[in-house]
């Protein structure tokens, strides 16, 4: 044990190896005994769930560095102390509740810690799945990252340094999302390689890189954010699309709430823009947040990390309906919502089976 806590082969999912760890590196106590529970569904960390006997419970996230999915995904477990670094600068940038607290990290092992959010919470992809959909739900959403946008902005001298290294994001989004999708999806080859290209040379403010409905829970009916691994600082646009991508693949996958999902995300995107105030980017952050939601949607059905509650019919539907808007697409996110919903009930009634 002691052979594997120091040569970085430690292995968190393990029975007992843990708790080890954590009593030799002195986090805990040599007798102590905690709970601890392997949780499910991420694809890139170890996720581990340690209730002390005092009363604190942390979780402790590892970096893999083959990520869990089908096609071969890469990235250096180095990230976790990007999302450490993260989670440090966003408790003092987002509201007040939002950020779980940080324990600590852990260089050799690629490991951090911070407070597990207390019981009873949901995950808000699991809830919206469900089909509860709550208004004050949207708005927070879009408060949360306007605050983050605007505040960061505000102290660009000081961040702009701290998070100017870009690597995670291109092996994490820029790479399987839309570079792979390029290559997959010739029609829009041009399309996302210039978009690619304006990205990389847009340096604005913090962008979380992986603002979705999976990476928030609700608790006490309040969003707390988790999942920091790919900030840095970049195009705030690749947030607005990349989150409103669910928004509107929900509206797609699911039927009866279609114009449901299509308030909230003009909801969800009015609530960012007053929460980010007066900045002198607003207005051109519109028209590339439309593209990046167009090629976000694209890579959810082409790219190496697909949506997995779509059938293969709605990939088809989907690839389809966005290839519609690659050579004419709107400048406006209103108007980008409006057409992608009523393009997708066209494509229902062109293709319905008899």
């Amino acid at each position: 044990m002691q052979q594997d806590i120091n040569d970085g082969a430690l292995d968190i999912e393990q029975p007992g190896v843990l708790q080890r760890y954590l009593q030799l590196s002195g986090r805990i106590g040599p007798g102590e005994d905690p709970v601890i529970q392997v949780l499910a569904g991420g694809i890139s960390n170890r996720t581990v769930l340690v209730q002390r006997v005092n009363g604190e419970s942390w979780v402790v996230k590892q970096a893999l560095a083959k990520l869990r999915v089908a096609t071969d995904w890469f990235s250096s477990p180095e990230r976790i102390h990007r999302e450490a670094l993260g989670i440090r600068w966003l408790s003092q940038l987002a509201p007040a509740g939002t950020i779980t607290p940080f324990v600590f990290e852990d260089h050799t092992q690629h490991l951090l810690a911070m407070q597990a959010v207390p019981q009873p919470h949901a995950n808000w992809k699991t809830l919206l799945l469900a089909g509860h959909l709550q208004a004050q739900h949207v708005v927070q959403f879009g408060e949360l990252l306007g605050s983050i946008h605007r505040h960061s902005y505000e102290r660009q001298t000081e961040l702009a340094n701290v998070f100017a290294d870009t690597s995670f994001f291109e092996s994490l989004r820029i790479e399987p999302y839309y570079l792979y999708t390029a290559a997959q999806v010739p029609e829009a080859h041009t399309f996302i390689q210039t978009l690619v290209q304006e990205t990389r040379g847009n340096r604005l403010t913090l962008v979380h890189g992986d603002y979705s409905p999976k990476n928030i829970l609700v608790h006490a009916d309040k969003l707390i954010l988790l999942d920091h691994e790919v900030i840095h600082y970049g195009d705030p646009a690749f947030d607005i699309g990349f989150s409103l991508t669910h928004l509107l693949s929900k509206s797609h996958h699911l039927v009866e709430q279609r114009q449901d999902f299509a308030r909230a995300a003009n909801l969800y995107f009015q609530s960012y823009k007053k929460s980010l105030g007066e900045v002198p980017w607003l207005v051109a952050l519109e028209e590339r947040a439309v593209r990046h939601t167009l090629a976000c949607m694209l890579a959810r059905v082409a790219g190496r990390s697909m949506l997995e509650y779509f059938s293969a019919q709605e990939r088809v539907r989907q690839r389809q309906v966005i290839l519609s808007f690659i050579d004419a697409h709107p400048a406006t996110i209103p108007a980008l919502i409006a057409q992608f919903i009523e393009r997708i009930g066209q494509y229902d009634d062109n293709h319905q089976t008899t």
